[in-house]
């Protein structure tokens, strides 16, 4: 059974879907892709090659014309709560002058938008109009997602100015969130290319123009994806740069202290051995004569590194 049939006339009103053909308008009919009956309705209603379109269980974003109808797979960012917004959510989509199918496999928030305006009387006029509305309602919420995304980038790139502020904790997570969605707007770009340069009879000179203006939407979302993504790497690069440097300064200082005390550890070495014959063992000032000898030997070495350019 599908999730919601109408019969939409010519001026946008709903009636519950009959089972005869359809006389004027056309029928809109929404599946969920786990419907047993899907597939056999399918058989008898729809081409093979939609009807696979329809049930295929992975898909990708794709505008084919087929017959006197087109095959659409259209993503949304997900709004449900059984996932982040960058698992993407899939619709199915056959298209004719007189029929209108759907199929999600997860609940899709802009499909229910349409299912109540058309409850409400006031559905698209013809079917690719309402494909044209489905597709403005899902890119109206890529564009909100991405932005947001934008927004938390430059929270992340005003760390940079710090060079004591860690690494954003969230960097990873959110580069990887932008390369999941540019995967599927990539081609969702390319899909509504596609749809506003195609020459079916279903499409007219407005809904072209309206759909110009979404293709748009999806390169101008694709396009600052791809900018996202390299401004976190170059924000990751910055960070990592950093912490390079303060270990290579800090090694730095280490390996100073190291070479100013190897001789002095060689000497107190030396003159720690306990064997016979050591010199100013009898000698009350001797041990000052040591100290005093060390400090020349450390002020020496400074001195050298300083000549050396080292320090």
């Amino acid at each position: 059974m599908p999730i919601c049939a109408f019969d939409i006339d010519d001026t946008g009103q709903a009636a519950p879907a009959g089972t005869g053909p359809v006389t004027s308008g056309y029928r809109w009919l929404h599946f969920d892709l786990a419907d047993p009956d899907l597939p056999a309705f399918l058989s008898d209603h729809v081409a093979d090659i939609p009807a696979a379109g329809l049930l295929a269980p992975e898909t990708r974003p794709r505008c084919d014309p087929y017959a006197d109808g087109l095959i659409l797979n259209l993503r949304g960012v997900n709004m449900n709560n059984d996932g982040p917004v960058d698992q993407m959510v899939a619709v199915r989509i056959w298209v004719t002058k007189t029929l209108l199918i759907t199929v999600q496999a997860r609940h899709v928030v802009a499909v229910d938008e349409l299912r109540h305006e058309a409850e409400a009387g006031a559905a698209p006029a013809n079917a690719l109009t309402m494909v044209g509305q489905l597709a403005r309602r899902l890119m109206r919420r890529v564009r909100d997602t991405v932005f947001d995304l934008s927004d938390r980038v430059d929270v992340m790139e005003d760390t940079v100015v710090d060079d004591d502020a860690p690494l954003p904790h969230e960097l990873a997570e959110e580069r990887r969130m932008a390369i999941r969605l540019r995967r599927y707007l990539g081609p969702q770009r390319d899909a509504l290319d596609a749809l506003v340069l195609t020459d079916s009879a279903l499409m007219t000179d407005r809904l072209r123009a309206q759909m110009r203006e979404q293709a748009n939407l999806a390169k101008l979302a694709v396009e600052e994806l791809d900018a996202l993504v390299a401004r976190m790497t170059a924000v990751q690069d910055h960070h990592t740069a950093q912490a390079a440097l303060k270990q290579g300064h800090n090694g730095y200082v280490l390996s100073i202290v190291a070479a100013v005390f190897l001789p002095l550890g060689f000497i107190t070495g030396l003159f720690g051995v306990n064997v016979a014959g050591m010199p100013g063992v009898g000698t009350p000032w001797a041990f000052a004569a040591l100290c005093a000898a060390m400090v020349v030997i450390s002020v020496a070495a400074l001195w050298l590194m300083r000549r050396l350019k080292w320090i």
